[in-house]
């Protein structure tokens, strides 16, 4: 490792890394574990000197009796998911969550004064954070590989590591803590990486509850704590105790797109179990409180409330407790399918939960005891405001068709016709006058197939839960404004008026260009705009989008629909709310959270934003609470920043150019992905597509349908097939040929750069685009092809293929006025530099054991079987963000 790293982190790398080179050992024998750092020195070799050196490490691998290859790639993949964990405890330290650049990332107190320098008083910045209106929707794509009973330990070892830095002068405390990380480390050592079965959407929702309680339960009150203090500093006042300018959602268990597994039974489940556990935190904060506020000042308010007892605050808090312990039995009980009758009304509303606790707080603050309301009591309350009684808002997710095909069943059971022939102009008509009828609509005991009877259920189930348990309603795959009026006719018809923001998702390149036209003509008609309240929220897709157009042309289209759907909002009138549905990896819109919300149109994050957080990303930004404080941070200070100090508008010039590059880049992604009949087979072939599904990563098929081809694969195991074999393709492809076209000549070279310095969207491109380039490796996708495909056609598109991505290397440097890739972020380059030993022995035994799968047909010994599992497992360890 290089000597520029941090001390503490490669002191953290080496103590890990002997702990389990220890417990191999003591499992495996000494043998085993001199067999893993002569592998462990021929990567590094290979690195340092080249081609030879290389082949050695695979001809070495290729020898290893079949018995040792699972063991070989537990060793390398365990070793991964310790380096993350030592780079996760250094960001936390070092308050590091995603940074790219170099102070890209201002801490808030210097954000703060530089909005104020700009001429926005005190007032105007507490306003801003008080109507600020930031969801984080945690989702469950299967990109998280790493097990939960793992993610437990990591969590213990991270702590042993925090022991052992404030132990250095404490030798017994720092015995007994290397003691337990050696425990620990070989508790994970031999604990299995891969589940045995997937999870399903209500294990999904347990995980998400279980990163609310094992972390941002502390982390929320902590954030607010800082933020308070920041603004205290400022304007002597604190953030409105109501206020919550971030807050949290979830897809777990609403997301029903395409995941036959996520019906209204399971919605039901997933509300009801957030229910359950918000009730036993706040059962648990309640009753730190009543054992605290011992006080007997209070004021008449209170005491009108308590009566003339000798504790009122104890007494509020006990009626109080014993109310949430009844909705928490409540809950549980009909989870269980147990009968209960709770003695006092179940909560069902935030305010009855902060009401009393405001009471309480008011009357410390008025009889003077300032310090004692600010404690705890303040803590809890933050965390009522942000979490509500539910802890996340449930979103539910369902795809056009699946609406359509339900209205179709129902007209013609009326006798109306067959809704999916109408054209748009007669489905308009049909729904808006729908839309306006008294009467209703859907027979009572209609009695229709089963996937209509599921669409009808979950709006049932809308109807019928408390308003605040649910986020939005989206609307994939949405195309045209019936879509979007069809769940408006849905939801009337069931809950009596439309009570969930409705947010149509554009993902492909053509429902992007046509997103603001939708949404101008649904808010022309009178009937839409009665039940949006002049809110509309529009979900832009980054995932399908870029799977579509490729990832340049994507975001040059992801980036006009904003700025038209903000013109058209604007007009007409409506607040608008954008949800961007972004993934962990450049190829889904990943990137840094604070570079990728400054680089949108100015206008579009006017103090409310919804973005989706999902699979590892979730446990790398909000796992720990110390990284989830400065997580949110990041949030609350882009969003702040690009509402008070918007980035400039783009140059007529830059539009021009963005156009060029977005159409040269679209036709070559196209002309190799949809027009080349070489590609599908190539891509079946060199990469481990086809024994992903084996993976048991998450609820959701890897595919929409199980018949067609790359069209019909999720963008999330599109991306992470890409990603094993390290070429990376659909985040650059067509990028180079667009670059080069414009750099070829001294004024186009001068337009690129005068953009990657001046617009924030084409220099957070730009950036992104590079960190992908750094984590790629083209000789690692030329030995799968080596190893993997046969045909001379392939091998020629796949030769192609590196030569396109080596192109494009030198045509970003050229760019870039550098020598070599990220010059400017020497942390990353050594950290990929530090993971390429550990990830090419298993790159070199995936390739071998997916050779070895494909000629015995996939029949190969389970032993093998789970041995390429880890070894994707793995691989997506050492380059974190897979899909």
């Amino acid at each position: 490792m290089s000597d520029d790293l941090h001390e503490s982190l490669r002191e953290n790398v080496r103590i890990l890394g002997d702990n389990l080179g220890q417990t191999i050992a003591s499992d495996m024998g000494k043998d085993f574990l001199a067999k893993i750092e002569r592998i462990r020195a021929l990567a590094k070799d290979g690195r340092r000197e080249g081609s030879d050196e290389r082949k050695e490490l695979i001809d070495y691998l290729r020898r290893l009796p079949e018995s040792e290859l699972l063991p070989v790639t537990r060793a390398f993949n365990q070793f991964l998911n310790l380096a993350n964990l030592a780079e996760q405890h250094y960001r936390t330290r070092a308050r590091r969550v995603e940074d790219y650049r170099p102070g890209s990332q201002p801490e808030m107190g210097e954000l703060l004064e530089r909005i104020h320098q700009k001429g926005h008083d005190a007032q105007a910045i507490i306003r801003a954070f008080e109507e600020m209106r930031v969801e984080l929707v945690l989702t469950a794509h299967p990109t998280e590989v790493v097990r939960r009973t793992l993610i437990q330990k990591y969590d213990a070892i991270d702590e042993c590591l925090t022991l052992l830095e404030q132990a250095t002068d404490h030798p017994e405390l720092e015995t007994r803590v290397s003691s337990r990380l050696t425990e620990l480390v070989s508790q994970a050592w031999h604990t299995d990486e891969i589940r045995k079965e997937r999870p399903t959407p209500v294990d999904e929702a347990r995980w998400g509850f279980a990163v609310i309680e094992n972390s941002l339960w502390q982390a929320v009150p902590e954030f607010y704590r800082d933020l308070d203090n920041r603004l205290l500093e400022l304007a002597g006042e604190r953030l409105p105790l109501d206020a919550s300018p971030l807050r949290f959602a979830s897809w777990m268990g609403g997301d029903r797109d395409g995941n036959p597994n996520v019906t209204a039974s399971v919605t039901r489940e997933v509300l009801l179990l957030g229910r359950w556990m918000a009730a036993d935190l706040y059962a648990r904060d309640l009753l730190q409180l009543k054992r605290e506020l011992s006080m007997w000042k209070a004021t008449s308010a209170l005491r009108a409330e308590t009566g003339d007892v000798a504790e009122p605050y104890r007494e509020l808090l006990r009626r109080l407790l014993h109310r949430v312990e009844e909705t928490r039995d409540w809950a549980k009980a009909r989870l269980d399918g147990k009968p209960f009758t709770p003695s006092v009304a179940v909560i069902e509303t935030r305010e009855q939960l902060f009401a009393p606790l405001l009471l309480c707080y008011r009357s410390l603050c008025d009889c003077g005891l300032h310090t004692i309301a600010n404690g705890a009591l303040l803590d809890t309350l933050r965390r009522v405001a942000c979490f509500g009684v539910t802890l996340t808002k449930l979103d539910v997710r369902q795809e056009s068709s699946r609406h359509s095909e339900a209205l179709d069943e129902l007209t013609e059971h009326l006798g109306l016709g067959h809704y999916l022939d109408w054209d748009e102009a007669q489905r308009q008509r049909f729904l808006l006058e729908e839309l306006t009828s008294k009467r209703p609509l859907v027979p009572p005991h209609w009695q229709c197939s089963e996937p209509t009877r599921e669409v009808l259920d979950t709006f049932e189930v809308v109807a019928s839960e408390p308003k605040e348990a649910l986020g939005s309603y989206v609307i994939s795959m949405a195309g045209q404004p019936s879509d979007v009026l069809a769940v408006a006719l849905l939801m009337k018809e069931y809950g009596g008026s439309v009570k969930l923001p409705i947010s149509p998702l554009f993902e492909t390149l053509d429902d992007l260009d046509r997103a603001s036209s939708v949404v101008d003509t649904l808010l022309g008609f009178e009937a839409y705009r009665a039940v949006i309240d002049d809110r509309q929220e529009v979900m832009i897709g980054y995932s399908d989008s870029a799977k579509d157009a490729g990832q340049l042309a994507a975001a040059w289209a992801q980036y006009r629909a904003q700025e038209t759907l903000v013109e058209v909002c604007k007009a007409q009138g409506v607040s608008l709310t954008l949800f961007h549905g972004r993934g962990g990896t450049v190829g889904r819109g990943g990137g840094p959270a604070h570079a990728a919300i400054l680089s949108q149109p100015p206008g579009s994050v006017n103090g409310s934003l919804r973005v989706t957080e999902q699979g590892e990303m979730i446990r790398f930004k909000f796992g720990q609470p110390g990284i989830a404080v400065r997580s949110m941070e990041i949030y609350a200070c882009a969003v702040l920043e690009a509402s008070l100090l918007p980035p400039p508008k783009p140059k007529q010039h830059w539009r021009d150019e963005m156009d060029t590059l977005a159409r040269c880049a679209h036709e070559v992604y196209r002309s190799v992905v949809r027009e080349d009949p070489s590609f599908v087979p190539y891509f079946r072939a060199v990469t481990p597509e086809t024994a992903l599904s084996r993976l048991p990563l998450g609820s959701r098929p890897a595919k929409r349908r199980q018949d067609g081809g790359v069209e019909t694969l999720r963008a999330i195991p599109w991306i992470f097939a890409w990603t094993q074999t390290r070429l990376m393709l659909p985040a650059w492809l067509g990028s180079g040929e667009a670059f080069r076209q414009r750099a070829d000549s001294a004024e186009g070279l001068g337009v690129l750069r005068e953009m990657m310095e001046q617009w924030p969207f084409f220099g957070t491109y730009v950036d992104m685009l590079e960190m992908l380039l750094a984590k790629a490796d083209v000789d690692i996708t030329a030995y799968y092809e080596q190893r993997l495909v046969d045909e001379p056609l392939l091998r020629a598109l796949g030769e192609k293929l590196r030569t396109r991505f080596t192109e494009l290397v030198d045509v970003l440097l050229e760019i870039r006025e550098q020598d070599q890739l990220l010059e400017h972020a020497p942390l990353i380059r050594q950290a990929i530099e530090v993971r390429n030993p550990y990830l090419d022995p298993l790159h070199g035994v995936q390739a071998e054991l997916l050779q070895r799968n494909r000629n015995a047909d996939g029949a190969i010994s389970s032993e093998l079987s789970r041995a390429l599992m880890v070894s994707m497992a793995g691989i997506a360890a050492g380059l974190r963000n897979t899909g």
